[in-house]
């Protein structure tokens, strides 16, 4: 069982001479242990269970247990403060993990960062950091998937379920990520009608339970009947569009159980794919890359199965274009796109894929969303 977080953060009170001359043996056992297996440290922000961003980043977690010599160590709950390079100094000293995981996005400038340079022989990858060789250190690097791909097909399957044609996103901030997967579900249900519109509620944060319940509900008031989300956890999106009587799309991991009625599909990350490839290389000897993407043709992305509302028609569509997508190159962004304010934001004849560095800079809502950025 890994040490409680609060445990672990009051040993780290002791000096670093102070652990090296501790006689009790329990205290160095597991660094002596781990010198011929490979130590895995994960961290989440939130709890494992979340039915969301923690909780896909636990299960990759989990599928790297059962490798043979890969001792797992986990901590949640870990607040973006100077609490998480306590708990990577932890897992470092009290554990021997060589290899470390910070999964969310505070985590990495400055503290992952810090521990890098104060620990040149552990390896850390921290989820979407944008790591530049130019500036960070060789033994930081970041992992990060394509999921507006999977925000497309959800986008498929809700404009064909919907009757009024109006849909809801709840997000925490208007950052690139979130616009892209935003753009993306709005996108694939106008493949379907292009009167579809999608009505976006930023909340201002990533974990707000209060104020994802009461823009959903004011998203249900005004006729909305398919609602999905960017948020750390989307339970509390998917659990009140349940009880309201309308459909949801997924995002971050399975949530079919919280609205068995309801639950259309979802945008789900696979990170099993991530962990075991860094681990095969850790245990091999070999290098770890420092910037790794992938989408739903490399694994690193998958959709959630199909919920009892789901049409025939939806399916095929929904079917057909991700079996395109399973081939490699299949385009989202093309132009000529307009955003919401009528200006132009992809030319004619320009194509977006999933791979574009122009994405990563996008700062606008397309046309047929309702709602802004500022």
């Amino acid at each position: 069982m890994p040490m409680p977080m609060l445990d672990r953060r009051r040993l780290l009170l002791t000096s670093t001479a102070g652990l090296a001359a501790a006689t009790a043996p329990g205290l160095l056992l597991p660094r002596r242990a781990a010198a011929a297996d490979v130590v895995v440290g994960f961290i989440y922000v939130g709890p494992k269970d979340d039915y969301g961003y923690n909780q896909a980043h636990a299960e990759g977690a989990a599928a790297i247990k059962s490798m043979p010599g890969v001792t797992v160590i986990e901590e949640e709950n870990v607040p973006e403060t100077v609490d998480v390079q306590k708990t990577m100094e932890s897992m470092i000293n009290l554990d021997g993990a060589s290899l470390i995981f910070p999964t969310s996005f505070g985590y990495y400038d400055p503290h992952m960062l810090k521990m890098c340079e104060k620990y040149p022989d552990v390896q850390f990858r921290h989820c979407g950091g944008m790591w530049d060789e130019a500036k960070h250190p060789k033994n930081a690097g970041s992992y990060f998937g394509y999921i507006g791909m999977g925000q497309y097909l959800n986008g498929i399957v809700a404009g064909h379920t919907s009757k009024t044609k109006k849909l809801g996103f709840i997000a925490a901030k208007p950052i690139p990520q979130v616009l892209i997967n935003i753009n993306s579900f709005t996108m694939g249900a106008r493949t379907v009608d292009p009167t579809i519109t999608t009505q976006v509620i930023f909340t201002g944060d990533w974990s707000l339970p209060v104020k994802e319940a009461e823009a959903t509900n004011s998203l249900v008031d005004q006729g909305i009947d398919v609602i999905t989300c960017h948020v750390d956890s989307p339970k509390v999106v998917i659990e009140t569009a349940e009880r309201r009587g309308i459909y949801s799309c997924g995002y971050h991991a399975d949530q079919s159980k919280l609205a068995p009625k309801g639950y259309l599909t979802g945008a789900e990350w696979n990170w099993a794919t991530v962990y075991k490839m860094f681990v095969e290389k850790a245990q091999a000897g070999e290098p770890l890359p420092n910037f790794v993407r992938g989408g739903l043709a490399e694994g690193f992305v998958k959709t959630s199965p199909y919920g009892p509302a789901v049409g025939d028609a939806a399916k095929a569509q929904a079917d057909a274009i991700k079996a395109d997508m399973m081939k490699g190159g299949f385009v989202v962004f093309k132009g000529p796109l307009n955003d919401n304010r009528g200006n132009q934001v992809v030319a004619a004849g320009q194509n977006f894929g999933e791979t574009a560095t122009e994405l990563e800079s996008t700062g606008y809502l397309l046309e047929g969303v309702i709602g802004s950025t500022s």
